[in-house]
């Protein structure tokens, strides 16, 4: 009787269910060549390190950068929907509209196509986090200015947290540029991360 109830014991112990560990959530950013790291190492990208980053932090995200260089905001909204049924993200970060910019392209334009893209992540992510970028100066104050503003009214009408400007403190430091004066170099990716951080962590903290 002993030795039958040792082997149901042993039984009972190699049939018992190990509770599984959930699988990380994602962390979906939809940007172009800035998210993209373009002319640097993606590893060394402000997308790789912000994911070294909440790992650092004892965030667990699986951060997925679906960043294509030349994007716009209407290439965006169309590969948005896939992305948002393939990952299933709880966080977006949408980096997108200077290549709108750069191309000149209408205001209202742009602000219509930031505000679907965040409007269809708030329909199945938890957060979404609308990071923006400014204009060169020789565009006009009128056309840069409006341009900031739009990221401002988008957040404001969607609720959607905000970066104001990705390259803040560094687009004005040539040294810390690219020779198109467009991209920023390896240097600066960890000061992009830097200016993310402080918008996305109570985003983060909602959740853990």
């Amino acid at each position: 009787m002993r030795i039958l109830f040792r082997s149901l014991l042993l039984l009972c112990l190699a049939t018992a269910v190990v509770p599984v560990r959930a699988a990380p959530a994602a962390l979906l950013v939809v940007g172009d060549s800035l998210g993209a790291a373009y002319g640097i190492d993606p590893e060394q990208g402000w997308v790789a390190l912000l994911a070294q980053r909440l790992a650092a932090n004892g965030h667990r995200y699986r951060v997925v950068n679906a960043s294509i260089s030349g994007d716009t905001t209407a290439g965006g909204l169309r590969r948005l929907p896939d992305l948002l049924a393939s990952y299933r993200p709880e966080i977006v970060l949408i980096e997108l509209g200077g290549n709108d910019g750069l191309r000149g392209l209408p205001l209202a334009t742009l602000r219509a196509n930031l505000e679907q893209m965040v409007r269809q992540a708030q329909a199945t992510a938890r957060a979404v986090l609308l990071v923006g970028v400014r204009m060169p100066p020789n565009y006009g104050p009128r056309y840069t200015e409006g341009f900031a503003e739009v990221y401002r009214e988008v957040a404001a009408a969607t609720g959607a947290a905000l970066v104001p400007a990705l390259l803040d403190g560094i687009g004005e430091r040539l040294e810390l540029m690219q020779d198109d004066g467009i991209h920023p170099r390896t240097e600066a990716q960890p000061r992009m991360v830097d200016n993310v951080w402080p918008a996305l962590v109570p985003l983060l903290t909602a959740g853990d």
